[in-house]
């Protein structure tokens, strides 16, 4: 695919692109970049996409770093992966990249060889750059050179990139990716808790905050999510609980170690499974107990969630372990679930099980994913968090606070992540968050490595749908990679960087109030910005990149 920058007699293309592309392997790429600017301990993210002429595959060839800025690069070659959904029948095509089956570039493994190229495909290394702020203000440049084992030839990319003085604050924003401690013990094969057990948690854990979450799903009892009604998940319990005198004994040294682990990589805020089964709090989610001598299932879907008995358990547990997170200074630190997305259908039972857990727990908030405004209206939920293609009856309504949330029905118009999702459309929800005032962001799939209804473990490689269940992508963000280390994606990066776009924007509204940010945003743009009305050209975010620092530095 040679075109007028490739000369027929290279052998292969290189060119720095933008991270704001998807590097098709049939596709040649047009978001060429050879500049880069942004804040001093901001991670910048740009991909090196190479086109390889020849009729074999080539040789395995050397990739090198120079410049001011090759000590703080680290570099990845993206593999292709299978996405066999890449979105529902009724999708919008004009809103994805690509609507039919196919191989898509994605995850990220770290260069460790030599690279190879393939015949006629344009392949993509994705390149972080993370100064951590140890550079002063200031231009620097980095230099891709590619060479041939024999020393033959070689191709040269280079890139500029401009630190600005100032530094991104800390995330006001609490991000929480649902984090599936189990799917970590059955794919590494790993008995639960097991000393290999923590290890993979410390692993991932420490992905999981240098992605930007900030707040963790933490398994108190084993979640109650994407559960076949009657069906179990592994137990993955981190309280350990007593059946004696007729009453119960809790232990919180598993949980505290999770505390511990979790603060050591800078989460600090913690999520607290679901009380209650889904689709309706009707049942108790699984719960383990040493009772006679034996660890047995005390509670689970057999369990009428307000009969006497699981009460009479909240009644005795809850109480308990307030006393013990406010020991330990987690009191603000600590949210609680009750059902995951109630509708009005489940309004009875949902209200019994929150009026339980009020009275158990009155100085801790209390947040569920749900989408119906008129829900929220009867006062069960004070905290919602409510799907993007839905907020707008929330906001109309008044409602303020209000935390938002994406997954596979959020398919149309508004922002998502999917394998099939153009990579502006990913990022522009940093932007969509600040302008909506949102304190906090839920997206259930950092690594769901089951079927849907968690009937099985999958290989994420080749499955990335979770059976058919969910757009390919939407299950997951991370990817098991060989001795327990996470493989990040590139839809995480880009993720990242709407993060890094959020902070940028609460260091403007600072030093230049949110007038002037918000109109600064919207210059020029036919429509305003909203959940569901967004630019999708990926300069644009340069351009208001570039006209903010111009402010910031008068």
């Amino acid at each position: 695919m040679p075109t007028q920058e490739n000369p027929v007699n290279a052998p292969v293309l290189c060119r720095f692109v933008s991270s704001l592309e998807k590097i098709m392997p049939g596709k040649a790429p047009f978001l060429f970049v050879s500049q880069l600017r942004g804040c001093r301990n901001e991670r910048f993210s740009v991909q090196l996409a190479c086109y390889y002429q020849e009729s074999r595959p080539s040789s395995f060839m050397e990739l090198s770093l120079t410049g001011g800025l090759s000590e703080y690069c680290r570099v990845y070659d993206v593999g292709l992966v299978s996405a066999g959904l890449p979105s529902y029948g009724d999708a919008d095509e004009s809103e994805l990249l690509f609507t039919a089956p196919t191989l898509v570039p994605d995850v990220m493994r770290p260069l460790e060889k030599g690279v190879r190229l393939l015949p006629h495909q344009w392949r993509s290394f994705w390149i972080t750059i993370d100064p951590a702020g140890k550079l002063p203000a200031g231009s620097y440049s980095l230099t891709a050179c590619l060479r041939d084992s024999k020393g033959e030839w070689n191709e040269k990319a280079e890139l500029m990139l401009t630190l600005e003085e100032q530094l991104l604050p800390k995330s006001p924003l609490l991000y929480t990716n649902w984090f599936h401690a189990d799917c970590l013990a059955s794919y590494y094969h790993k008995e639960m808790l097991s000393e290999e057990h923590w290890k993979l948690l410390e692993s991932y854990l420490s992905s999981a905050a240098y992605s930007g979450i900030n707040l963790i799903l933490t398994p108190i009892f084993t979640p109650p999510l994407d559960t076949e009604v009657g069906g179990e998940r592994p137990t993955m319990q981190l309280v350990d609980v007593t059946c004696a005198d007729g009453g119960y004994r809790f232990g919180y040294s598993l949980f505290d170690r999770w505390v511990s682990l979790c603060k050591k990589y800078g989460i600090e805020n913690f999520e607290i499974s679901h009380l209650f089964t889904q689709w309706g709090a009707h049942n108790a989610p699984k719960i383990m107990a040493h009772k006679n001598g034996k660890l047995t299932r005390i509670f689970g879907w057999e369990t009428d969630a307000h009969g006497e008995e699981y009460s009479r358990f909240l009644r005795a547990f809850l109480p308990d372990f307030a006393a013990h997170l406010k020991k330990s200074g987690l009191a603000g630190h600590v949210w609680f679930h009750i059902s995951d997305e109630p509708s009005l259908s489940h309004l009875e039972s949902y209200t019994s099980a929150v009026n339980l857990v009020r009275e158990c727990l009155p100085d801790f908030p209390i947040f569920d994913a749900l989408s119906n405004v008129d829900f929220y209206n009867t006062g069960a939920v004070k905290t919602p968090v409510v799907a993007t293609n839905h907020a707008q009856s929330f906001y109309d309504s008044g409602v303020t606070g209000v935390w938002l949330y994406y997954c596979c029905s959020q398919y149309k118009k508004v922002a998502n992540r999917f394998l099939s999702t153009p990579p502006v459309r990913n990022r522009i929800l940093g932007v969509q968050l600040y302008l909506a005032g949102a304190p906090g962001f839920l997206h259930w799939g950092y690594n769901f490595w089951y079927s849907q209804f968690s009937r099985r473990l999958i290989d994420p490689y080749s499955n990335t749908d979770a059976d058919g269940g969910f757009p390919s992508g939407d299950g997951f963000v991370v990817y098991p990679g060989p001795d327990g280390i996470p493989y990040s994606c590139t839809r995480m990066e880009v993720f990242y960087d709407a993060l890094q776009d959020y902070r940028l924007l609460c260091l403007a509204e600072q030093k230049l109030g949110r007038e002037t940010v918000e109109k600064l945003l919207q210059r020029g743009l036919p429509q305003p910005i909203t959940l569901e009305t967004c630019p999708v050209e990926a300069g644009w975010f340069d351009q208001w990149h570039a006209a903010l620092y111009e402010l910031l530095n008068d």
